[in-house]
């Protein structure tokens, strides 16, 4: 009960230092290059997700940065738990926005930070939404963004990887961008199977090796399966697996 009190405090309370850092970076924005002001607006997210964990007491292990490409990927990750994003955002030093549902909008400060992080935002009730998220995600990686998606839609919350919806293949294709995929372990320890109370868990992080257009296009219509097969292998690949 006490981390969940300190975990939301800070999540909450550091809004409006948020808010004022965001007005300036959005002043020095004139005269930098896309990848300058990506790591610039990228700083705050990390170091409010870096506060988020901190206060959970987990423990996150991250391999594989040294896969990270340059240039715009399309990451694809395994989604597990409301943890994911701010675990994704302390650990991956590479600035990259991700799809996100229409109800977060509600909040304050936040979306403002999402929109200049290149998020795209999805509204699940409306099928136009789920295709203007598509190109949209294209859009945003073709202007030098990287973009992260859950293709699995909903959290497993640990009950194990779920169907790829294999939209994400569109996004990769049409953008002529690599696909990374990210394996994420442990995050619905941290709250789905507490009754949503944050306790502290070992986290693990697998950046995995990129996947080129040219393997994506000899998979043909088993491309999806082929990215859902890389992430499955390297969970059960954990020894506790």
């Amino acid at each position: 009960m006490i981390k969940s009190a300190q975990t939301f405090s800070y999540l909450f309370g550091y809004l409006p230092v948020a808010a004022k850092n965001l007005a300036k970076f959005k002043k020095q924005k004139d005269g930098m290059d896309t990848e300058e002001y990506s790591r610039l607006i990228h700083s705050e997210p990390q170091k409010w997700a870096t506060g988020i964990m901190k206060r959970t007491g987990s423990k996150v292990t991250v391999t594989g940065l040294d896969k990270l490409p340059g240039g715009p990927v399309l990451f694809v990750s395994n989604h597990e738990g409301n943890f994911d994003i701010p675990v994704l955002l302390s650990s991956i030093p590479k600035p990259f926005g991700f799809i996100s549902k229409e109800e977060v909008r509600k909040f304050p400060v936040i979306p403002a930070y999402m929109e200049e992080m290149n998020c795209v935002f999805l509204d699940r009730t409306d099928r136009r939404s789920a295709f203007k998220s598509i190109t949209d995600s294209i859009a945003k990686l073709q202007a030098g963004h990287t973009v992260l998606i859950f293709p699995e839609g909903t959290r497993s919350k640990g009950a194990g990887l779920q169907e790829f919806k294999a939209g994400f293949m569109r996004i990769a294709k049409d953008a002529k961008v690599p696909i990374v995929p990210i394996a994420i372990e442990g995050t619905s320890r941290i709250m789905e199977k507490n009754n949503n109370r944050v306790h502290s868990a070992n986290v693990t992080v697998q950046v995995l090796e990129p996947i080129s257009l040219e393997e994506l296009s000899e998979a043909g219509v088993k491309a999806a399966e082929l990215v859902r097969s890389r992430i499955e292998q390297a969970l059960e690949s954990l020894p506790h697996k």
